[in-house]
């Protein structure tokens, strides 16, 4: 398989860091970014400005027709975004929002030539949604390897990783300072540490507060 890979592109602390992540395990990069009318026009603003600093070709993909179809408090202003209750999913919840997304950038890829696909999803710091799970990843996969008769590789690499260790593999990757001031995890559109109150912002800073804690008693 050949040594370029395409990103999942968002312009958030996960994606930012597999993108940093990519540079250093492959010759060739370039991102692919969402345009699905989601809450924030920042979001794709902030991903261009990143791409640009990292000197990658940018691809923004127009998904309209997601905001159409599943109506969420990414896609509606008039939705609040509350954290899901028992079994209940997060409104932040996009109905096949991966699906779509990986499916994409797979038709992208083979248009460039490239076998490699990067997307920063995780199961365990996931919030239940089961388009992140390990098991969609793989299965999807090989659906795209089917259905294009092209050998696609996805790479999950903060899969089993906590927030924690994703701020350790950015600091282990020299960005650390980067990815905490410059990218944009927050739902409510606020860039760095955010609103502070959303679950996306709750679930960053409190990764980063045991990161931080962990390294300062090491260094103790």
């Amino acid at each position: 398989m050949n040594k370029k890979a395409l990103v999942v592109f968002s312009g958030g602390q996960d994606s930012t860091t597999c993108l940093v992540w990519a540079l250093k395990q492959f010759e060739e990069v370039q991102v692919v970014t969402f345009n699905y009318n989601q809450r924030h026009a920042a979001e794709i603003e902030v991903a261009t400005e990143i791409a640009a600093k990292f000197n990658v070709k940018q691809h923004i993909l127009d998904l309209g027709l997601l905001n159409q179809l599943a109506p969420n408090a990414l896609t509606r202003q008039d939705i609040d975004i509350v954290a899901g209750e028992g079994d209940e999913l997060p409104s932040t919840f996009v109905d096949g929002r991966n699906l779509l997304f990986l499916s994409f950038s797979a038709i992208l890829a083979k248009q460039l030539g490239y076998s490699h696909i990067v997307t920063g999803v995780c199961q365990t710091d996931f919030s239940g949604y089961p388009d992140c799970r390990d098991v969609f990843v793989k299965s999807l996969n090989v659906t795209l390897n089917l259905s294009m008769d092209y050998e696609f590789a996805i790479h999950t690499p903060l899969m089993w990783l906590d927030k924690k260790e994703t701020w350790n593999m950015a600091d282990e990757l020299g960005y650390f300072d980067y990815v905490r001031e410059h990218t944009l995890t927050c739902y409510n559109g606020i860039i760095g540490s955010g609103c502070g109150t959303c679950p996306a912002c709750l679930l960053r800073q409190r990764g980063l507060e045991q990161y931080e804690a962990e390294r300062m008693e090491a260094g103790s």
